[in-house]
């Protein structure tokens, strides 16, 4: 089994950055992933990264203020956000161990997850 523990999250003003911290048991599987949600609306994809080799993966992204990272030495995987926007209001997730293929981004696909942090935008 593994467990995710998310920390890092808190209320910004419109510009501001944040690290998110997902420490985990282990890196179980190939593939750990971001998600956010916004209570009433679905699960959105973030970012991913191949646990194996640290390649990142943004398909739902067209700007560079994410970055997805990992430290396999401490079993913890990282979002760095920037130039964070009020729409970036959301609780942010991490999850492991994809299960299947597919959208690497469809949460579906994810066997763990942690309790989730909030990040919150301010104008």
């Amino acid at each position: 089994q593994v467990q995710l523990v998310e920390t890092g999250g808190g209320s910004v003003q419109a510009g501001g950055s944040l690290r998110l911290s997902c420490r985990a048991s282990a890196f179980a599987g190939k593939v750990m992933a971001w998600f956010r949600q916004t209570p009433g609306k679905e699960r959105e994809g973030v970012a991913a990264i191949f646990t194996g080799t640290g390649l990142p993966s943004y398909p739902n992204l067209k700007e560079g203020r994410f970055k997805i990272s990992q430290d396999s030495a401490k079993n913890t995987l990282y979002l760095e956000m920037h130039g964070l926007q009020p729409e970036d209001t959301a609780k942010y997730y991490c999850a492991a161990d994809l299960v299947r293929g597919g959208d690497i981004l469809d949460a579906t696909l994810y066997r763990y997850w942690g309790q989730g942090t909030q990040v919150t935008v301010s104008s």
